[in-house]
This record gives C-alpha cells, structure tokens and sequence, in this order.
C-alpha cells in the first residue's frame, strides 16, 4: 500500500509540473521542462522504490513529448533532434533511478548490519552478567529473542536428563514443539564436517526445518570446532553470516554458565575442606586440655595421700572441664543446626534480667575471679526467644573473659533502643585490633594472637550471630575511648504491652 501511494505521489508531481508549466505559465522550454521532469524523478527514486522510480519516469517522458515537443498535443515527433532529447532524458532518468534505489538498498544494509552488531554486542554483554543458576539458560533464549526481535528462540543441549536426552530452554512468545529427531540429526551433521562458507560467512551445519507457524532454523553451537549443541530461531530474516555469529555468543554463554557452576561447586568442595580442616584443628586444640586435665585430676584422686581439702579441688576441676567440654559440644551442634537452617524462635515475654541470668549460668566456669556488673533499665518484660538470646549472650560473656586477663571486671548492661532490646557487654581488655575488626564474626576465627590462648574455638562470635539472626536480631561491636571493648546485641520488635503471670498462691 506504502509503495502504490508513493506511485501515486509520483504520478501527480508530474501532473502538477505539467498543469503548471502547460497551463498556468504556458512555457514551452524543452530544457527547463525537462530539467523539472528529472527533478520529479530523482526525487521519487531517492524516496521510493526503482520500479515507482521507472513509471515516474516513462508519465515525464510521455507528458513531455505530448504537451511540450511539437507538434504539441500528439504522439508525434517531428524533428529528430527531439528524439535525441527524449531517449536521453528516458535514459538519464533510468539511470539516475537506479544509482539512487542501489545506493538506498545498500544504506539498508549498511543500518542492518550496524544494527546486528549492536543486538551481538548488546547479547555479549548481557553473557557477561549471566549467573550460573538454573534459569541462566532460559533467560539466555528470552534476552536472543527480545534484542533481536524472533518469534522464537531455544537453546538445545543434547546429553543432559530430559525428553529424549535434551535440555530445551525457550524463549520468545511463539510456542514450537522441536522434533528431537531433527535436532539429533542437525547435530550429528555438524559433528561429521566442518567448512566455512566465504560467501555466507557461516560454518557447516545451518538446517531448516518446517512448522505450521513458520520455517526454524538450526544452527549449530560451537566452541571452537567442537558443536555442543543447537540454536533454534523462527521470526524475521536474519543473514545467515549474523545467525552463525550469534550462534558462537550462545555457545560462548552455555559455557560460561558451565563454567560458572563447575567454579561454584568446586568453590563449595574447598568450603566443606577447609570447614573440615578447621573443624578438626579445632577440636583437637579445645579437647586437649581439659582432657589432659581431667586425666591428671583422676589421677591425682587415685592417690590416697590426698587430704579432703586436696580431693575436693580435684572434683571441681574435673567438674569445670567436663562443662567445659559440654559447652565445645553444645557449640558444634549449635553450629551445626546454624548451617542446616534448623534455628527457629519461639517468642515469649521474658524479663531482661532473666535473659542475663541464664547467660550467666552458661559459662559461669569462666567468671570465676571476675566482677560482673548487670545494669538493665528498664525492667519491663520483652517478647524474645529467651533461650536463643541467652545462648548468644553467653557466646559474647564467653569470648569477654576469654580475651581479657583475670581479675578484669565485665559490665553488662540492658537497655531499650526504640522498639528493641539491646543488651551490652564492655570489657576492660585491650579492645579490638584493626587487624580483627572485619573478621571478628568468621567462623574460626579467634583473633590477633588466639593460637597462642589456651581456649577458644572462634566458634562462640559466629554462632551468636547465627542465633540472634534467626529473630531478625544482630550483633556489633566497638571499642571504648577509654579503653576495652563493648559487644552490643539487639533484638527488634521486643517491647510489648505483656503482663507475665505468676503462679497462683
């Protein structure tokens, strides 16, 4: 329809320079006639297509030679110098038509191509940002359909679990059932030779196959000789030379993503290793001690010289090791629960004062000899998981008498910040190098120097984190201008208007 109006328009310019000249101004030079004529044409060939470019071109020469060359107003042409003019107008105005129709024709190829290289750009970077999880191929084939405009695109890996040995990932509006057949045969003739059209600019292996919606090409995905697998592609006409290039960033892309999943597996593999590995050392530096003291002090209750006095520090320091190692099992399997995601809270009222209590309690072991100040203001009740917090405080009571020397006081301090309880621990200790500052809640661990203290697995920091992250709770820490350390843990959402109740009496 675009092309008969603008044969249309052509035809009517030549009416109107016509009416104009002929009727209007009654002129009847040839060579300003004709110069207008071709002016008329050219424009039309520099807008249109060649074949409204030619009849443009025959309505000027036979409204010329009609209304302008005489005799006027007949077929006729009585001088022959006319003729001359007439044929070479004729042939100017062909010429010219077909000069401007190439010249439009190879401008649009030019835009095409710079237009495909900007799609294959554009498809280049968004491989470069692809991640390796399942929907990396499927969001492959819908980014090759919406920068290139297809109906439908797929990306066939032979050789993964699936119908009939492929792995299909779609995308495009259009919906198309592959034949696995064809694409076994598409890919087996990939697989047999491998030449390089100079003239198509593509490789070996381009295939078409039919559909009621529209033909499908196959194109095979290669990494560098290697076909790994098909590039399915239905909608507009791409140049096979685009098509194949297209095909090398797809397969460029599937093996990133491959490569990307290999690295995250092996990155997970060296993980479970060095967990491993720590783990162990761990263990086998916090086990060593108490057990070589539990060892000694059964040793020593053997001894029947031994007073009451005597035999009763040996009972207690059989009993501080053994809950010691109590609190190395409770951890592991604190962290252990931690890694499977099988923390969760269970919120009650409780009383800030409580929470510390039990905290206390936990590793009262490691408090002998040392002051321990509790301020908590206010009083009211919060709504937390007691166990999960007071497990996470004790962590932090834990690693303040660990790192700081007896008779070193510890202050704990409980106050409402907003909506949330925050409960502080200070030490008076050397506070925390820089060195530390950005692993001071890693697993493991334990500080500037902790290879050479006698406990500590670097476990407690880590795991208190863990326990207070599951009621959406976090952990910070500081250090004090006047000197020591302050931890501070805080729990959202905790004050509430509760009343706990007391056991009637």
């Amino acid at each position: 329809m675009r092309g008969v109006l603008e044969g249309l328009a052509g035809a009517a310019a030549v009416a109107a320079v016509t009416v104009v000249y002929a009727g209007v101004l009654g002129l009847s030079n040839a060579t300003t006639v004709s110069t207008t004529y071709l002016l008329v044409v050219l424009v039309v060939a520099a807008t249109s297509t060649l074949r409204n470019a030619i009849a443009t071109s025959v309505a000027a020469v036979l409204a010329f030679n009609y209304f302008f060359l005489p005799p006027v107003g007949t077929w006729t042409i009585a001088d022959p110098q006319n003729w001359v003019a007439l044929a070479t107008f004729l042939a100017v105005s062909l010429i010219a038509s077909n000069l401007s129709a190439t010249a439009r024709a190879r401008t649009r190829d030019a835009i095409g191509r710079r237009d495909e290289v900007a799609r294959l750009f554009d498809l280049s970077r968004d491989v470069l940002i692809l991640t390796d999880s399942r929907e990396a191929l499927a969001q492959l084939a819908r980014t090759i359909a919406r920068r290139f405009d297809l109906e439908y695109v797929a990306v066939a890996l032979p050789g993964s679990a699936g119908d009939s040995g492929w792995s299909i990932s779609e995308g495009g509006p259009r919906s198309v059932a592959l034949d696995r057949q064809e694409l076994a045969a598409a890919l087996a003739a990939a697989e047999v030779r491998l030449e390089f059209d100079a003239i198509q600019r593509t490789y070996a292996g381009h295939r078409e196959i039919t559909d009621p919606g529209g033909a499908i090409r196959l194109v095979p995905l290669r990494v560098g000789t290697r076909p790994i697998g098909l590039l399915a592609a239905a909608g507009r006409a791409i140049e096979p030379g685009t098509l194949d290039a297209l095909a090398g960033v797809v397969a460029i892309g599937v093996e990133r993503i491959r490569f990307l999943e290999e690295r995250r597996a092996a990155e997970l593999t060296r993980q479970r290793e060095e967990l491993k590995t720590a783990v162990l050392a761990s263990i086998g530096h916090d086990l060593r001690t108490p057990l070589t003291s539990i060892k000694v002090a059964a040793a020593n209750l053997q001894t029947l010289e031994l007073n009451d006095a005597d035999r009763a520090d040996q009972t207690t320091l059989i009993l501080s090791e053994t809950a010691r190692l109590s609190r190395l099992f409770e951890s592991l399997l604190e962290m252990a629960r931690i890694d499977a995601g099988a923390v969760t809270a269970s919120t009650r009222p409780a009383h800030p004062s409580e929470i510390i209590a039990a905290a206390r309690d936990q590793v009262e072991p490691l408090l002998r000899g040392r002051a321990v100040s509790v301020d908590i203001d206010p009083t009211d009740p919060v709504l937390v998981d007691p166990r999960l917090t007071a497990a996470a405080l004790a962590h932090v009571i834990e690693n303040a008498a660990q790192y700081t020397r007896a008779p070193s006081s510890i202050e704990v301090t409980s106050r409402r910040d907003g909506d949330a309880i925050a409960i502080a621990v200070r030490d008076h200790g050397a506070g925390i190098s820089p060195a530390d500052v950005n692993h001071l809640f890693d697993r493991f661990y334990r500080g500037a120097g902790g290879e050479t203290r006698a406990s500590g697995t670097g476990m407690g920091l880590w795991i208190a984190r863990g326990l207070l992250a599951a009621q959406g709770g976090r952990i910070w820490a500081e250090n004090c201008p006047d000197g020591g350390a302050r931890f501070t843990i805080s729990i959202p959402g905790s004050y509430r208007d509760h009343a706990i109740a007391h056991p009637a009496r």
